[in-house]
Formats: structure tokens, C-alpha cells, sequence
């Protein structure tokens, strides 16, 4: 490797550098982007836990089926929001 082409790698190192500093998400974008995964994969879970409490408070004696297997498939739901939220923003 002579002289000229080291030159010219070390240059479009640099350049690569100085546009990724210039793209790095600030603070406030990479708070949103965490606030909006934690909602993404805690809302299903809650709206299921309430769905199964009260599905459970419609059925006589006691009983926490429909509030455990909705729990569980908010949980399902909420990763899966998770999985395609990252991977359409990546």
C-alpha cells in the first residue's frame, strides 16, 4: 500500500466518522424511542390483566384463569410489538 491510497483510506475513514457523529440520535430522540418501547410492551400487558380481572369478576367464585392467560397474552403481544418496532426503526 503506497502512500496515496493510505491517504485516501484514513480520508474516507474520517469523512465515515464525521457523518456518523452528525447522525447519532441526541438523548431526548433515544428517551422517546425507550418511552415508546416500554408502552409498546407493557399496555398489552395491562389491558390484558384488566380484561382477565374482569372477565374473572363476571364468573362465580374465585378465580384468576382469564386474568393469568390474558396476562400472558399481552406478554406475547407486547414482545412482538417490540420485535417490529425495532426492526422497522433499525
Amino acid at each position: 500500500m503506497n502512500d496515496e491510497q493510505l491517504r485516501r483510506a484514513v480520508e474516507k475513514q474520517v469523512k465515515r466518522m464525521q457523518r456518523a457523529e452528525k447522525e447519532r440520535p441526541t438523548l431526548l430522540a433515544q428517551s422517546v424511542f425507550m418511552g415508546t418501547l416500554a408502552l409498546l410492551f407493557v399496555l398489552p400487558m395491562i389491558l390484558g390483566a384488566y380484561l382477565g380481572n374482569w372477565l374473572d369478576n363476571m364468573a362465580q367464585g374465585y378465580s384468576i384463569y382469564w386474568t393469568i392467560g390474558l396476562l400472558l397474552v399481552g406478554l406475547v403481544v407486547g414482545i412482538i410489538n417490540v420485535y417490529i418496532f425495532v426492526r422497522e426503526h433499525d
